[in-house]
């Protein structure tokens, strides 16, 4: 909620047993990233990858349940209140975060 506060963003909790699309294969480079499409049937919207390129291949998201994020990215946890259409991206000392309309877009 602290991150929404500072933002001015809508605080919409990504709940624990919903599931994040995850590009695992990408974690470990910099920066990370993350986007929050409108939340669908037992997703939050979340989909969180490292690294300087989206890849658009079908395969490069798996889903885990946000009560499972914290084993492979935690320092995104403090993120997955902002609510759909915002993004962010981490890298050591640095942090951005945006809101970007396009993510509404149906």
């Amino acid at each position: 909620m602290r991150v929404c506060v500072r933002f001015g963003a809508e605080f919409l909790p990504a709940l624990h047993d919903q599931k994040v699309g995850i590009a695992r294969q990408t974690l470990g480079k910099l920066p990370l990233n993350g986007l929050r499409h409108p939340p669908e049937g037992s997703t939050c919207g979340w989909y969180i990858w490292a690294g300087e390129h989206l890849s658009q291949d079908a395969d490069f998201f798996q889903p885990i349940h946000v009560s499972h994020l914290g084993d492979y990215c935690p320092e995104t946890i403090p993120y997955l209140g902002l609510a759909p259409g915002w993004r962010f991206l981490l890298a050591p000392n640095y942090e951005d975060v945006w809101f970007d309309a396009s993510l509404l877009a149906v």
